[in-house]
């Protein structure tokens, strides 16, 4: 597995028309390559409930342990929502970070998108018979034995 340094990583953050903001690759990825391992800033349950769920910070945490919830710094919440994602994350609980890594190799400009699930806040414009990637079965394959 090929990883890439946090320090030259081949990627950036564009501006899409229908997306927002997001990261795109500069050169090809080649499949399980890690592109980012972003550090998570924690929520307290309470904290949350009574204050983040009702800012913008509602649409980029992630579900963590205890009922809290975490903001992905760097990368981590850039990535766009595909249901056919080219990146899967992994939370890493006991280090707070999550890390991100190709599912398969990507082409030179194209957007690297993680799937955010089947219960979304916005509609995504996919049909329902879409091909709905699980990203449970990717952690079962690649990553069942990494060592973050």
């Amino acid at each position: 597995m090929k990883t890439v340094s946090l320090f030259d990583r081949p990627v950036e953050i564009r501006d899409t028309e229908a997306k927002g903001r997001g990261v795109f690759a500069l050169e090809p990825l080649p499949a399980h390559t890690c592109i980012e391992v972003s550090p998570v800033l924690l929520f307290e349950k309470d904290q949350y409930a009574n204050h983040g769920q009702y800012t913008i910070l509602n649409e980029y945490t992630y579900v963590w342990s205890n009922g809290r919830q975490g903001l992905a710094l760097g990368l981590g919440s850039m990535f766009n929502h595909d249901r056919c994602p080219n990146v899967y994350w992994k939370k890493d609980e006991p280090n707070r970070c999550i890390s991100y890594f190709t599912l398969r190799e990507v082409s030179p400009c194209e957007e690297l998108c993680i799937s955010y699930g089947e219960h979304l806040w916005f509609d995504d414009g996919s049909t329902s018979d879409h091909n709905h990637h699980d990203p449970s079965e990717e952690e079962s394959s690649f990553l069942q034995n990494l060592l973050l």
